[in-house]
């Protein structure tokens, strides 16, 4: 093997020396325009030639010495294998022999110079690049029209001309953006701003600035004003110009700190963190920070309110706010819990009010006062916090990944994994009452341990002598296909708990999806409502009883209510028009440019469409197909007409039914 790379090092240097002065000449005349890009872009040329160069090489060099060298017999590619066998050697050994007696220097050069190409093409093409670019230094640069690239716009006159027309733009004194004024171009401008169209020679005629949306405004002795309040584009003198306008957007609030809706500190923490952030386009008028403290437990718990504004620094656009709270600076006690929210202001015209969500802190009770909080009095209990079923595949997920990730010593995972077990069960006990009782699922031994007599069995003593009438599943008012959802849903409940009271987080996993499929199902499913009342008809007349007298009685007929519309008469009508080369119907431009403004709500495609209507108002009739696809594409939906057909019946077809029968 060492033989053959010897080998091929010495083809591989004779192929760079043929390509090199091909990769040399190809740099010089970027080297005389002193163009980086050009010099960059045939430099990786270049590495681009060697490495293809060496692959090649790599690949079909054994053949070159079979074409070139009639010493080896067609055998080059024995010099690439491993001989093992002391003939495989000996073949090797004369091959090396023939190879160092033939393959000369002279030799090397003329079998690269016969493979390799010097690549005259490439450098023709480089060369011809590099004329490209000095000519394009020599000509002046000229700034393109805006209107260049818009179907049906004519190009302006001269460049003189956009000179006569001014732009000035007054933002909102909110924003904080000064006026300007400049020549008519494609702008961004704030929400509200006030935009004016001055013509520099007030003696000269009047000009008419057209408006994407239809509107016409005039530019004379006076400016025209205009209230920028969406995105448009606006037309003088056949050359189109793009007004985009940018909302005014709401504040954000970032709550970093802490990282949980509900944050449960240690027993033992003195300190809690909070990192705030505000943001906003222009500036914050206000951020404050409220704090709500909840103390006691059952009817005797208090609120204390406490409100603080967060300060501004020396960005007006944002505020960055974070502070390390202590537990007594907070005012919290074990068992009390701390909920905060922050409510932000801009400095807008019409002020966007934004309110974080709600935060929670706790801090845990000692256990000893969680054992003392007993009472004999009839109390109010607060209402179970319960987990939900998306929320517990949740923390067996994460577990499981802790577990892979992780190195969690046995009591973790088993602690974790009863926690689990234990959010399981108190949500398949909540699920259970609307079966009216949980162990009529599990069969009877739930009960056991309540009601075994002294012998170890169950005692029933009233279904054993008495007579029950009511089945503990009828306390409800769910019909037999709720009740089987349900009874579906507490089964793979039990199941998910099971596993993770053994601490098999895996095996629960399949079971908590089946809860959560049996449960999304349960409320997806609609309820049936009964009308309870009694019925009360009204009195019949026994004078015209049984008479046959069908005046004043409603038939039985109903006409069927007609399809609802969706497709306006004068739009249906302008696009049938479009499809053609004949007239447009009257008022045909306020229909288009009302469906457009109503229907079409993203900037981009609202001017696009706009657009097309001004071209077809200008007489383009290849314009016509592309309005007529905007207007199609307004129709959301599209109303289906599900018509009845009326069928009559003779006498001869009920006879021949009768007797089919």
């Amino acid at each position: 093997m060492s033989a053959g790379a010897d080998i091929l090092m010495k083809l591989w240097r004779a192929a760079l020396l043929r390509r090199a002065g091909l990769w040399a000449i190809g740099a010089v005349p970027w080297l005389l325009l002193r163009s980086g890009p050009g010099l960059l872009a045939w430099s990786a040329f270049c590495a681009w030639d060697g490495l293809r160069l060496k692959q090649r090489l790599e690949r079909e060099w054994t053949g070159w010495l079979d074409g070139a060298v009639p010493e080896m017999e067609d055998s080059s590619a024995l010099l690439l294998l491993h001989a093992e066998t002391p003939v495989a050697q000996l073949q090797q050994q004369r091959l090396l022999e023939r190879v160092n007696a033939s393959l000369t220097a002279a030799r090397v050069r003329a079998i690269v110079r016969a493979r390799v190409r010097l690549g005259l093409t490439w450098l023709a093409g480089n060369l011809a690049l590099a004329a490209l670019a000095w000519g394009a230094t020599l000509l002046p640069h000229a700034a393109p029209s805006p209107a260049a690239a818009q179907p049906g716009a004519q190009p302006m006159k001269t460049a003189a001309a956009a000179a006569e027309l001014t732009v000035k733009l007054t933002p909102p004194r909110y924003t904080g953006v000064e006026a300007s004024a400049s020549a008519p171009r494609d702008l961004q401008v704030p929400e509200q701003t006030v935009v004016e169209w001055c013509l520099k020679n007030l003696s000269a005629a009047a000009e008419i600035i057209e408006l994407s949306d239809g509107q016409q405004l005039q530019a004379g002795a006076g400016c025209a004003r205009w209230t920028a309040t969406e995105s448009i584009f606006w037309r003088w003198r056949g050359a189109r110009y793009t007004l985009k306008v940018l909302p005014d957007t709401a504040p954000e609030i970032v709550v970093s700190q802490p990282n949980e809706i509900i944050k449960e500190l240690a027993r033992d923490a003195t300190q809690a963190a909070m990192a705030i952030s505000v943001r906003d386009d222009y500036q914050v008028k206000q951020a404050t920070l409220h704090l709500t403290l909840a103390r006691g437990s059952g009817e005797n718990i208090r609120f204390s309110d406490r409100e603080m504004p967060i300060p501004s620094g020396r960005d007006p656009r944002r505020r960055d706010w974070t502070r390390n709270w202590t537990v007594t600076e907070l005012g919290m006690e074990p068992g009390d819990e701390l909920y905060f929210f922050v409510r932000a202001v801009d400095n807008a015209a019409k002020p966007h009010t934004v309110q974080s969500p709600t935060y929670t802190l706790r801090l845990p009770a000692p256990p000893a006062d969680e054992e003392q909080d007993v009472s004999a009095l009839p109390v109010m209990v607060k209402p179970e916090s319960l987990r939900s079923q998306r929320q517990i595949i949740i923390d067996t997920e994460q577990l499981i990944a802790d577990m892979r990730a992780k190195k969690m010593d046995t009591a973790t995972v088993r602690e974790r994994s009863e926690s689990i077990a234990a959010d399981q069960g108190a949500l398949r006990r909540r699920y259970g009452q609307f079966l009216g009782e949980e162990s009529t699922l599990f069969g009877k031994e739930d009960h056991e341990e309540d009601h075994g007599g002294g012998n170890g069995k169950p005692q029933d003593v009233l279904h054993e002598f008495g007579h029950a009438h009511d089945q503990v599943e009828n306390a409800t008012l769910f019909d037999d296909a709720t009740k089987k959802v349900l009874r579906r849903a507490l089964s793979a409940m039990w199941d998910a708990e099971k596993a993770l009271r053994a601490v098999q987080p895996k095996t629960a996993l399949a079971p908590e999806h089946k809860a959560l499929e049996a449960i999304k199902e349960l409320q997806q499913s609609e309820r049936i409502y009964l009308h309870k009342t009694a019925f009360a008809p009204p009195p019949i007349k026994e004078d015209k009883r049984m008479t046959g007298d069908m005046t004043g009685a409603a038939g039985g007929r109903r006409e069927q209510s007609a399809a609802p519309d969706g497709v306006p008469a004068p739009l249906r009508a302008l696009v049938q028009a479009l499809a053609g080369d004949g007239p447009l119907p009257s008022l045909w431009t306020r229909t288009a440019h009302d469906w457009v403004r109503e229907r079409i709500t993203v900037d981009e495609q609202r001017l696009a469409a706009q657009r097309a209507i001004q071209d077809v108002a200008d007489g383009c009739l290849a314009c016509r197909p592309v309005l007529r696809a905007w207007l199609r594409g307004g129709v959301q939906e599209a109303p289906v007409l599900l018509q009845a057909t009326t069928k009559v019946e003779t006498r001869f077809e009920r006879a021949v039914r009768g007797g089919l029968q």
